[in-house]
């Protein structure tokens, strides 16, 4: 499996609070069957702004603790961009990351108000040759009231990665009602843990992929938790 939404950098955003505890939740991962974590840390300007190199220097020295464990998994750069009108201003300043140097781009929208002029701000997105990749629609208001607002971001190839936790209720009953009704819809292309701390979802992910497995069977599950990923990658 590929990881492609985690908050595993140390000190740079809300997730991991150290070395240590990246690393532990590096082993975790690892643990669980992961091979590939993209790192995407937030970026909102104002204030989880970390540039590209700073994240990356992060991300060369895990990878060089990773080794030393021999461990077989590596990390990659990106972020988890807060939806704004200079996403691809940010990126050609080599402030803001995409997943590893891809045209693949994860952005977050507000959770709980309607964002004006949202499908203006993604054409322009796409216009420089970039897929959007929204993080977890099934936690948004908007969605859960009606998840068809999303069909038009879908028509202008905008694709969706939805959380892993999700599933067993982590972000409530609304959240996982989301979630089935996307699955069913045929709406999502990826999984991702978000996760943010050791000790969390890495460690329910026995839980989660049988739960998975019984509600999208294990063709599908593959599809959304590594064939997807690694064609995102290259791999």
């Amino acid at each position: 499996m590929i990881d492609v939404h985690c908050h595993i950098l140390p000190n740079i955003d809300d997730g991991s609070r150290s070395i240590e505890e990246s690393m532990q939740m590096i082993r975790e991962a690892y643990e669980a069957g992961f091979t590939d974590i993209i790192s995407t840390s937030h970026y909102i300007e104002e204030s989880y702004n970390a540039p590209k190199l700073e994240r990356q220097e992060l991300i060369d020295m895990l990878n060089a603790k990773i080794e030393q464990e021999g461990m077989n998994i590596k990390m990659y750069n990106g972020a988890e961009a807060y939806i704004a009108p200079n996403l691809v201003e940010l990126i050609n300043k080599e402030d803001l990351p995409t997943m590893n140097g891809t045209k693949y781009l994860l952005m977050e929208l507000p959770m709980h108000n309607q964002i004006l002029h949202l499908e203006n701000i993604v054409s322009k997105v796409i216009n420089q040759g970039i897929t959007l990749i929204i993080a977890h629609p099934e936690r948004y208001d908007i969605v859960q009231k009606n998840y068809k607002v999303l069909n038009e971001l879908a028509e202008m190839g905008v694709l969706f990665q939805a959380n892993y936790g999700s599933c067993i209720g982590q972000y409530g009953k609304e959240a996982e009602k989301t979630l089935k009704k996307l699955l069913k819809a045929n709406m999502i292309s990826f999984f991702g843990t978000d996760c943010h701390r050791a000790g969390s979802v890495y460690c329910q992910m026995p839980e989660i992929l049988k739960k998975l497995e019984k509600m999208i069977g294990k063709e599908k599950l593959e599809e959304l938790t590594t064939r997807n990923q690694q064609n995102l990658l290259g791999l």
